[in-house]
């Protein structure tokens, strides 16, 4: 049964004050899209840091080929997420060209922190 799962993810690659970093903003991790090939069904699950929070998301059936992107919705607030992939069954495969997280800033600290 092939499992992976992802680094810990931020948002990356927007300007900043000094000072702030974007690693410690909290984030809406709204929705998964990939280009996704496989047999069976893909399980997926979002993690906080240190797996202290999760959510399951609904899962992919996969097809030996498509021409279609698929998108699975999620409502997950955290400084960062990873991303955890498997299948149960034997025989289950996947093979994954590309993974979009988005996301989106939606606080600067958690209330009494600075």
């Amino acid at each position: 049964m092939p499992f992976a799962k992802t680094a810990y993810l931020a948002r990356e690659g927007t300007a900043r004050p000094s000072g702030s970093s974007v690693g410690e903003n909290i984030m809406h991790f709204g929705a998964v899209r990939m280009r996704l090939t496989g047999t069976g069904s893909l399980l997926m699950s979002l993690f906080s840091l240190d797996d202290i929070k999760s959510q399951t998301l609904v899962p992919f059936t996969m097809q030996s080929s498509t021409n279609i992107q698929v998108t699975r919705l999620s409502n997950f607030n955290e400084q960062r997420a990873a991303l955890r992939l498997r299948t149960t069954e034997i025989n289950e495969f996947f093979r994954i060209n590309r993974i979009i997280l988005f996301t989106k800033e939606i606080y600067t600290s958690y209330p009494g922190t600075s």
